[in-house]
């Protein structure tokens, strides 16, 4: 079953629940989907949908912390029960090792030595990584493997 027939499956779930927050929380990843489809103007693959929740995963983190600094605990709460609803739907993350395996596997593969050849690294390591790690880290961890 693909990860967009997931997510409508859930939905009708959440429907007969009446589960209203995570209905609207996945109602709201449904429409980011289908604008980005729209946009494309193609049928969107797992990998894309991951990209899209990966997306919305990030954006939630980034509200959370926004409110917990603006004092604004019940709005920062809700943003949490949306993130916990999402990240149901995201693939196992990846552990610290299993993160470093794959960036030594990408510098021997790619033969890079240098940072100027950090690009071709993170071109091998984002189709495997994408909802997984968190790239901003894995590309701190490539630039202190490559220098």
């Amino acid at each position: 079953m693909s990860l967009l027939e997931q997510l409508k499956d859930a939905q009708k779930s959440a429907m007969k629940a009446k589960d209203k927050a995570r209905l609207g929380t996945i109602r709201m990843v449904l429409a980011a989907i289908k604008q980005v489809e729209v946009d494309t103007r193609k049928e969107l693959s797992d990998e894309d949908v991951t990209t899209v929740l990966t997306k919305q995963v990030k954006q939630r983190r980034d509200s959370i912390e926004q409110f917990e600094s603006a004092n604004r605990q019940d709005l920062a709460d809700a943003e949490a029960a949306e993130l916990a609803v999402l990240e149901e739907f995201l693939p196992k993350p990846l552990t610290e090792e299993e993160i470093n395996a794959l960036i030594k596997d990408a510098i021997e593969k790619s033969g890079a030595a240098s940072m100027q050849e950090m690009g071709k690294v993170i071109g091998l390591l984002k189709p495997q990584m994408i909802g997984r790690a968190d790239m901003g880290k894995v590309s701190q961890l490539v630039k202190a493997n490559l220098s």
